[in-house]
């Protein structure tokens, strides 16, 4: 399998840009796997009436099935993240406002679409190498404080 990153050079000249891609994590369609199969064995155990429960059960796990179907077969995007005020693309089209959360060593982009749409993506430790998430961090750290942002300050 390909690595889940291409090249960052944050630290570059101005011009310079950070390049990654994302592709569904192994670790996540596992534990949407393993999910699937534990579903109905807890619906039965809950207490609840077995005619309630015996299509509860069944209803989780094709509703579990479809999700890991659907996260396993999404479709990798590539994210090119200059370093200043330029404008990021995924898959070519521009990012608006976009915004880099961290929760330990999981990553999620946030960012609005031309159509004002909502798009966002989550690294994974298996997707997203360390030295690729330091230079993710810079480069969203550059653009943060990049020049010609207006101030809030009046």
């Amino acid at each position: 399998m390909s690595k889940s990153w291409r090249s960052c050079n944050a630290s570059g000249s101005p011009d310079a840009a950070c390049r990654l891609v994302w592709r569904p994590s192994r670790l996540l369609a596992l534990a949407v796997w393993m999910l699937a199969g534990l579903a109905p064995f807890s619906v039965l155990a809950s207490g609840l009436p077995r005619p309630l429960a015996v299509p509860l059960a069944i209803g989780s796990v094709v509703w579990a099935v479809r999700a890991a179907r659907r996260y396993a077969g999404h479709a990798a995007l590539s994210f090119v993240l200059p370093s200043g005020a330029a404008t990021p693309t995924c898959n070519g089209t521009p990012m608006h406002v976009p915004r880099l959360h961290w929760r330990g060593p999981l990553a999620r982009l946030e960012w609005r679409d031309p159509g004002g749409g909502r798009g966002r993506c989550l690294w994974w430790p298996d997707t997203l190498p360390t030295a690729a998430r330091r230079e993710l961090r810079l480069a969203m750290m550059q653009r943060e404080a990049a020049p010609g942002r207006g101030s809030m300050a009046g």
